[in-house]
């Protein structure tokens, strides 16, 4: 059997991003109208394929507040993947953020999400909610 044809992980790899691209734009969702916050539920995977788009879609969300934003909530709970493209956007976005702005993530503890987000560390540096309503009221 002959290797390198064009067919194989490449190309089903290429094939996937495609589809998580087109699907992607769905989400996040739009931001919920909260005084001085912004709650944007994220897609259900973040990697490589999406991470890239994300980024400016949540900073426009939360710029469109101005100066006026305090708290970026990030959804996780509907967000099955994550790898480091995800810390890495999670990371950026804190960087770029207002000042004065602070970003808290929500995540089921399970789940892959947050294991990701305990593992890289991550939850030292933001705080991460099961709860929502919590993340929305810190």
């Amino acid at each position: 059997m002959a290797h390198g044809s064009g067919s194989g992980l490449t190309g089903n790899r290429t094939n996937v991003c495609q589809v998580s691209a087109v699907t992607f734009f769905t989400n996040p969702t739009e931001p919920r109208d909260l005084p001085g916050r912004v709650h944007l539920t994220m897609p259900a995977e973040i990697d490589f394929c999406n991470a890239a788009e994300l980024l400016p879609l949540v900073l426009s969300a939360a710029r469109a507040r101005g100066d006026r934003l305090e708290v970026l909530v990030l959804d996780l709970r509907t967000t099955s993947f994550m790898d480091s493209q995800g810390i890495r956007l999670v990371n950026d976005v804190r960087r770029r953020l207002p000042p004065g702005a602070v970003v808290r993530l929500v995540a089921r503890p399970e789940g892959i999400t947050g294991r990701v987000l305990e593992l890289t560390g991550l939850r030292r540096d933001v705080p991460v909610y099961d709860d929502l309503t919590e993340a929305l009221a810190s």
